[in-house]
């Protein structure tokens, strides 16, 4: 009876090691075609603050070891990026033969989007919030005060803005799930709109470096797409509850 009762354990776990096996495979085979262009890549991420800074100024490395290692740490975060749809592919295959029919109605669409709507976060951050920001920083400096940022120091900064505005952009999916499945309604949040919008600024001074503006850049766009969440939300309320029902009665 225990060797039965193991068989289904052992299995999980075989199925589970090819599944993450896949996933570093994946990024692995990625990070070596990469890996060649890495100092591209590195001036690719650097070139909103490089072009915000003074004539004559530049990023420096305090470390003797960082203009190697850190250009070989942002290709390996390059490649785990590049690589999420696949690793998602593999979360998918491991998780849908234990979904219901309405569930797995459920969690693909919520993969493909939530994917998307974190690169489009990403893509943002990049392309709108770092010019802004580093403009705003470069303006503002002291007299005298000379602008010389760590590469180090530099790649950490900017990997966490990536995080937070990629997390922060998920908040439409999150409200489309709630009253999919019932936990709430669109009337609901309607009325907690005054709380949401102190929310916003709430996550964004706990997710952003500690300034106002970058904190004032992820909740403002944090609100609006809570906003679209709410609105799109509102084609799927009750929807989970009667799948759920529909493969009850099938």
């Amino acid at each position: 009876m225990e060797v039965e009762d193991t068989q289904p354990l052992i299995s999980h776990l075989i199925e589970l090691r090819k599944r993450l096996l896949n996933c570093i495979i994946a990024v692995f085979i990625i990070f070596l075609a990469l890996i060649y262009f890495a100092n591209d890549i590195y001036q690719l991420i650097a070139a909103p603050l490089i072009r915000q800074m003074p004539v004559g100024a530049s990023m420096i490395a305090t470390d003797v070891a960082s203009p190697f290692f850190t250009p070989i740490k942002l290709t390996i975060i390059v490649s785990v990026f590049l690589a999420v749809p696949v690793i998602l592919y593999q979360v998918w295959a491991f998780i849908a033969p234990a979904l219901y029919r309405h569930e797995r109605k459920l969690v693909m669409p919520l993969l493909f989007s939530s994917t998307l709507l974190f690169y489009v976060g990403v893509a943002f951050a990049y392309f709108i919030v770092f010019p802004l920001a580093f403009g705003f920083f470069a303006k503002t400096a002291p007299q005298g005060v000379q602008i010389a940022t760590d590469i180090s120091n530099y790649l950490d900064f900017v990997m966490a803005i990536f995080l937070a505005f990629g997390v922060a952009f998920e908040v439409p999916i999150a409200i489309v799930l709630l009253c999919w499945t019932g936990l709430t309604t669109p009337d609901d949040l309607r009325k907690k709109r005054p709380y949401i919008l102190v929310g916003a600024f709430v996550v964004g001074m706990l997710l952003t470096p500690p300034d106002v503006f970058s904190q004032t850049l992820l909740a403002i766009p944090m609100y609006c797409l809570f906003e679209v969440g709410v609105f799109f939300s509102r084609y799927y309320v009750g929807k989970g509850r009667w799948d759920k029902e529909q493969d009850s009665e099938s």
